[in-house]
């Protein structure tokens, strides 16, 4: 099996034969972070009283946001500048109250970080918190995903976990009616707002509950998206997940068609056997990975998408273990959901190619492929692994700019591109890698495409 970096870890595959087990009541997208610090004391402030250190209530400051005044307040901060925010607050807090400048300066910020994931029309009528913006489904990947429910005749889901409510927002564009779930207070209200700020609240009904408790038996489909970080950072072992991927899996046998949004990183053995797995990048980026149970999803299977073209690539079974052989003249560098799909056998395969190193995931081959799921590279030089071959080849090149890309290698590329000092007109590529179980260096630049 082709190897990743990173740690390896054995993890069981859910026990789903036995039924869901018990879990604790948590299942909701995780803590919810204060909109931001608060100023001195205003009397108009939407402070809690009975807190003592005089911070705000963050439901409170919520609702202070979409008050007229702190609608205004929004539209007035939609482009400034982070850099100026002592003197912006300054500023503001002449006329508005101290606690509702900090909400809209915090919000205003997390604005700003969502225009990537939601665009800016919708990000700018939305709402947010710290970690809603950081968990949250990009639109690209979320109206892919509602589409595929659509495809399959789903016409009502239970978004369980819902957060800021991306993924609810998406199936209700798609014509899809959703209950969308979180436990957080806060989140459920926000998740509330931004269903109406996108004029989708007819389709989009938010209960603040355990999702636990949630009865979804009246419902065509279930997404679940579970809290994938804690207090630590990033949780890695799918049975931290909150909820469990275990309760997630009982969750999805019980509805006739079902999605969990779970890490990219997730072991195959980890996968249920009832599920069809789907790895999805957007612009050449691992987002997400996506378990698909029920009517119209191949139980068992492995595929893995690419965005924005929604090229699908995949198998019904592990392929066998492909051919290694010399570097030839082209280098494919498949995408990285084609790696953790394990389909790279399958891109083997199609090009009439072969691995460099049984352990590491870039082909090669004599005849130049095509195709939407690789990176193709036309290969000059081979070396074995010497940084001052490689500075007097590249300097005999004339070459000034330099991408690095490595696997299988422990060496970073700013630091290689401080040891080139590299001049001249001219742009190459360095693989820093192993063939053959030997460190190498292969230099190229990348096929460009026949013109029509």
């Amino acid at each position: 099996m082709i190897s990743h970096t990173g740690s390896s870890r054995t993890i069981t595959r859910p026990d789903t034969a036995a039924g869901p087990r018990a879990v604790p009541r948590l299942a909701h997208n995780g803590p919810v972070n204060a909109f931001a610090p608060t100023g001195p004391t205003d009397p108009r402030d939407p402070s809690s009283p009975s807190d003592p250190s005089g911070a705000a209530d963050p439901l409170a400051a919520f609702t202070a946001l979409r008050t007229l005044e702190g609608a205004a307040l929004l539209t007035e901060l939609r482009s400034y500048d982070p850099a100026q925010e002592l003197a912006t607050a300054t500023r503001l807090r002449r006329s508005h109250p101290a606690a509702l400048v900090s909400a809209a300066l915090g919000q205003a910020r997390l604005r700003q970080r969502a225009v990537a994931k939601f665009g800016a029309e919708d990000a700018y009528r939305m709402f947010f918190t710290p970690n809603g913006v950081e968990q949250a489904t990009r639109t690209s990947v979320a109206t892919y995903r509602a589409g595929r429910f659509a495809a399959a005749g789903v016409r009502s889901v239970a978004d369980l976990c819902c957060g800021i409510g991306g993924d609810a927002i998406a199936l209700a564009r798609a014509g899809i009616s959703v209950l969308a779930v979180d436990r957080d207070p806060l989140t459920a209200e926000v998740a509330r707002a931004n269903a109406a700020a996108l004029g989708l609240d007819a389709l989009i009904e938010v209960r603040c509950a355990d999702v636990t408790e949630i009865d979804t038996a009246a419902y065509d489909a279930v997404f679940v998206d579970p809290a994938r970080r804690g207090g630590r950072g990033r949780i890695f072992d799918p049975e931290a997940y909150s909820p469990p991927l275990s309760w997630a899996t009982g969750a999805a046998l019980k509805a006739p068609r079902a999605a969990l949004k779970i890490a990219p990183g997730i072991p195959h053995e980890a996968v249920p056997a009832q599920a069809e797995a789907e790895w999805i990048s957007d612009g050449g980026d691992v987002k997400e990975a996506v378990l698909w149970f029920g009517e119209g999803f191949a139980a068992g299977s492995y595929r893995a998408t690419l965005l924005p073209a929604g090229a699908t690539l995949s198998a019904a079974a592990a392929l066998p273990a492909p051919p290694v052989g010399p570097v030839g003249r082209y280098l494919y560098e498949p995408d990285g959901a084609v790696i953790r799909a394990h389909l790279v056998a399958d891109i083997v395969e199609r090009s009439g190619g072969r691995l460099i190193d049984e352990t590491i995931a870039y082909v090669t081959s004599d005849e130049p492929y095509d195709s939407p799921y690789t990176s193709a590279y036309e290969i000059t030089d081979r070396l074995p692994f010497n940084m001052k071959k490689l500075k007097a080849l590249l300097r005999e090149r004339k070459v000034g700019v330099l991408t690095v890309k490595k696997r299988g290698s422990a060496v970073e590329p700013e630091e290689l591109r401080r040891k080139m000092k590299l001049q001249g007109p001219n742009a190459a590529t360095v693989f820093l890698t192993r063939a053959a179980g030997a460190p190498t260096m292969l230099i190229g630049h990348p096929v460009r495409p026949e013109m029509p």
